[in-house]
């Protein structure tokens, strides 16, 4: 029930914190050690034949730049993927949270 209410951005659907194996108030250091190994771990370069860890690589970066960056991160959390979208397209600075 609670990964139904969890948030997402995704091309799976998963929340960016479910992304990286994390809890959502998770702290910089444990988001920076997951992403590293995860991104060793799918790399492209280290997975040549399989697409989806391609795949899944480049879902791991886009969850780790938006939650190591604290603005993205605080819009994320409180109003989800959509406002962070909208965010994203009205710039970061003139959206009031």
């Amino acid at each position: 029930m609670a990964d139904q209410r969890q948030r997402s951005l995704s091309t799976s659907a998963e929340s960016l914190y479910h992304v990286l194996g994390l809890e959502k108030n998770a702290p910089s250091d444990d988001i920076k050690r997951c992403y590293q190994k995860l991104a060793l771990k799918y790399h492209p370069d280290k997975n040549p034949e399989n697409p989806e860890a391609s795949e899944k690589f480049k879902e791991i970066n886009n969850a780790h730049g938006i939650l190591t960056d604290a603005t993205k991160r605080n819009i994320y959390d409180k109003f989800g993927s959509l406002a962070l979208n909208v965010a994203e397209q009205f710039r970061q600075e003139n959206v009031n949270t």
